[in-house]
């Protein structure tokens, strides 16, 4: 952005992405998922925040930990359970779950709940990206500004 006309935004204004690139068969439990990138409109450049809605059933991603991007979440309404390496822990509004870069934690949210979850997912911009996915085989790369998905040995995905 060269030139700013507004600091603000309403948050519902902004269109949201749903699901995922994932591929098949990655991408289904995430269906639900909606995105509001609220960074990029607002011209941030060195960190993202997104407002996410979990419809009810719906995960916020496959199981994962990125190698050089912390993230951070801050549950707004409903209820997550946040799934880790040491085990489940319901969120509820006014919890946050943070994530050092590096740290071999596979995480993610999935709304058990019968009404959607809303919260705040901030994270790093880094220039260069590998996430790792726990339970799949499955390793994401920064590749051009998108994220490449490959098998762990390296493997395209057809």
């Amino acid at each position: 952005m060269s030139e700013r006309k507004t600091c603000w935004l309403d948050a519902m204004e902004v269109t949201p992405r749903t699901g995922t690139g994932y591929p098949a068969p990655f991408a289904e439990p995430l269906a639900g998922r909606l995105k509001r990138a609220l960074g990029d409109p607002l011209g941030l450049t060195q960190f993202g925040v997104n407002l996410v809605t979990l419809a009810p059933g719906t995960w916020s991603s496959q199981r994962h930990w990125h190698a050089n991007e912390d993230e951070f979440v801050y549950v707004l309404a409903g209820e997550a359970t946040l799934v880790t390496d040491a085990g489940e822990t319901v969120l509820t509004p006014g919890m946050a779950a943070g994530f050092p870069a590096g740290i071999a934690d596979g995480h993610h949210l999935i709304n058990r709940g019968e009404v959607p979850a809303v919260y705040l997912e901030i994270g790093t911009r880094a220039a260069s990206e590998v996430a790792d996915y726990s339970d799949i085989d499955m390793t994401a790369r920064r590749e051009g500004g998108a994220f490449v998905y490959t098998r762990k040995d390296g493997e395209p995905y057809p």
